[in-house]
């Protein structure tokens, strides 16, 4: 198994290209399953969770293409049919975006069978929102031996369009309900809709497919039902949060740094707590310029829904406090076990104590190298970010959840400068 040895205290310095949002790519994978014609995608970032999810729509007879084999960046899908409407649990069990098959699946064929979802051990999230709104467009839904099993109603085999209000804000469960719609009779309205990018982002791909949606970017998404989509060539969004990391690293690290082929426009929370850390930054349509010269400020902040501060930044944020000139208090709202980083940050120096969903942390003068252990894909950059600013060496077990969120995390760190290396 992998392992990523660091030797810290290296500043940063020079050009990344930022890579093709995870979060984004995955819904918009899945929606090549609601039309039988060719879907190019570009920007696709090249991630395990990107390849697992390729994996299982293969798995179902779906055409998967690379046009350049050395290319992973632009893929060609086409499911003009499929052998099988399910996902099975050795797929799902890896990756909880899997449930992203559900809404397409039982739009257009009518049924799917699909495990209940895997993933990071962050928190329950459950699908029962997916579920109820499924239900309200009319699914007949039942779990069995730990599968959902939705059939559209008959004689018609169309879902039919429905007013649903989600019990909580959820990415995921906006994105199914969104592609279960596109393709249902009349019109359906998602009430208290996730207003992230990436939902945004897989409206507009389906847009270009040929979808009716309004109230993109809002709580109240409109889609107007079709009877049929058909191919699109569109590029995902950049990644946000692979933007935000290396941010976060250059602030602890010192050094100045380009990101490229980004959108700081989706970001704004993060770059404003950034800037209250001491960043200095310079800010383009699609680029960043970011120096930061002396030892960090504390930061409080408190997780929330788009637009306000991410969760999947909480982690990298803790990084940065452990090291800063005084306390920050970090309060997490989205997911209940989303500190499991805390023990292993410790571990290398910092002093972080947890009451509830609520953790305090004190900054040190200096953090020392480790072994430590990574439990959750965030978690993982958080402690990358933690190795390259300690004292020494550290060694980060466990980077396959690394892996699932950010391309070649490791390269790009080493053509900043940094001493990170990859061993077995």
């Amino acid at each position: 198994m992998d392992k990523l040895f660091i030797q810290g205290g290296k500043p940063l310095h020079g050009e990344v290209r930022i890579a093709g949002a995870k979060n984004a790519a995955l819904p918009i994978l899945c929606a090549a399953l609601l039309t039988k014609d060719l879907v190019t995608l570009r920007n696709l970032p090249d991630l395990q969770d990107v390849r697992t999810m390729l994996k299982l729509l293969s798995q179902m007879g779906v055409s998967v293409n690379f046009p350049d084999p050395l290319d992973r960046t632009v893929v060609e899908i086409q499911a003009h049919t499929i052998a099988k409407a399910e996902a099975t649990y050795d797929m799902v069990k890896t990756m909880r975006a899997s449930i992203l098959v559900l809404g397409p699946l039982l739009a257009r064929y009518g049924n799917a069978r699909v495990s209940l979802p895997g993933g990071c051990a962050i928190g329950a999230r459950p699908v029962d929102q997916h579920i109820k709104g499924m239900q309200a467009m009319g699914a007949k839904m039942h779990i069995e031996h730990g599968y959902i099993q939705a059939n559209a109603p008959q004689p018609s085999g169309r879902l039919h369009g429905a007013k649903i209000l989600t019990d909580m804000i959820t990415v995921t469960g906006t994105e199914n309900l969104m592609m279960a719609a596109v393709l249902a009779e009349g019109k359906t309205v998602l009430e208290n809709a996730a207003r992230e990018p990436e939902v945004t982002d897989l409206a507009k791909l389906l847009i270009a497919m040929g979808a009716k949606i309004t109230g993109l970017g809002t709580d109240q998404l409109t889609i107007e039902g079709v009877e049929a989509l058909h191919g699109a060539e569109y590029e995902i969004i950049a990644d946000r949060i692979e933007t935000g990391t290396f941010l976060c690293a250059v602030a602890a690290t010192t050094g100045e740094i380009k990101l490229t082929h980004c959108r700081p426009d989706t970001l704004e929370a993060v770059i404003t707590k950034l800037q209250e850390a001491g960043l200095e930054m310079s800010i383009g349509d699609n680029w960043i310029l970011a120096k930061m010269q002396k030892r960090p400020q504390p930061v409080s902040f408190r997780t929330s829904e788009y637009p306000s501060f991410p969760t999947d930044m909480q982690a990298q944020f803790m990084a940065l406090n452990t090291i800063a000139n005084g306390s920050a208090r970090v309060t997490e709202t989205i997911f209940e076990n989303r500190f499991m980083h805390v023990q292993e940050m410790n571990r290398l120096g910092a002093s972080i104590s947890i009451d509830g969903n609520i953790a305090m942390v004190d900054g040190v003068d200096h953090l020392s190298g480790a072994t430590v252990m990574a439990t959750d894909l965030r978690a993982s950059a958080s402690l990358v970010i933690a190795g390259l600013v300690a004292q020494g060496d550290t060694l980060i077990e466990r980077i396959y959840h690394l892996d699932r969120g950010y391309d070649r995390m490791e390269v790009k760190l080493s053509a900043l400068g940094a001493q990170i290396e990859r061993v077995k």
